[in-house]
């Protein structure tokens, strides 16, 4: 295959440093031209000449999200920003993945990979023998492999997810779907601004919260213990995001 153009479009030239650093350590990405004024960059996204736009969020000449709904669908994008808030807007725009300032080179590398797979494997992934899990973020939903077929699963219809030694079960409005994968590959698999890992054995979708009381979630009559790992991390989700 062959790199991936890409730009960055950040009015901050510390965050555009760090970005030209990542993508320099990655031998299937291709840095064409950073971007601190993205009406400049506009123009080279909708001429097609890029593959992959790092944007950021809060910029004064235009905001990410303004940049989205103008720049039109021949690049793929990957949100940065310091605010969280902006993730399920971003995510309704079809970002491939959402970074959150500051993060570490292991996260930009799997933000990354699912630009390259979706880019290399418009299908399904994986091998036939084991759980095939594709991310299809643009048409939000997924596959699993469950007993002897392959299941389509609706993002939007996921309650929680369930892990019982080597297998999971995915909870979902209608049913409960049974599959040969580890919570790690999982948790890889899904936007992290939509689906949170509360414990060892539990996976939310944020917007399925009913209520949460002290150390419990409750989603659908299910009561879901939040682990002692995972308290404050979620605990400060929920707070950028103003759930009370």
């Amino acid at each position: 295959m062959n790199k991936i153009r890409c730009i960055v479009v950040d009015d901050e030239p510390l965050a555009i440093d760090i970005l030209r650093d990542y993508i320099a350590k990655i031998p299937f990405l291709e840095l064409v031209k950073s971007f601190t004024n993205p009406i400049e960059a506009l123009q080279q996204v909708q001429n097609g000449e890029v593959d992959l736009t790092f944007l950021d969020v809060q910029m004064t000449e235009l905001t990410g999200i303004q940049f989205l709904k103008i720049a039109g669908s021949k690049s793929k994008f990957v949100l940065t920003t310091a605010y969280p808030e902006y993730a399920l807007e971003g995510y309704e725009l079809n970002v491939a993945d959402y970074l959150l300032k500051p993060f570490a080179f292991e996260r930009f590398y799997k933000a990354v990979q699912k630009v390259q797979e979706a880019m290399s494997f418009p299908g399904i992934v994986g091998a036939p023998q084991e759980a095939v899990v594709e991310s299809a973020f643009k048409n939000n939903f997924i596959f699993v492999k469950s007993e002897q077929k392959i299941q389509k699963i609706y993002l939007d219809d996921i309650l929680y997810i369930e892990g019982l030694k080597d297998y999971i079960s995915i909870f979902t409005k209608q049913e409960r779907i049974i599959t040969l994968q580890s919570m790690k590959k999982m948790e890889d698999s899904l936007p992290s601004f939509r689906f949170v890992r509360v414990h060892k054995s539990y996976i939310i979708a944020l917007d399925k919260i009913e209520s949460i009381e002290r150390n419990r979630i409750i989603i659908a009559d299910k009561i879901i213990p939040i682990g002692d790992t995972y308290r404050d991390g979620f605990f400060k989700i929920i707070e950028n995001k103003n759930i009370t």
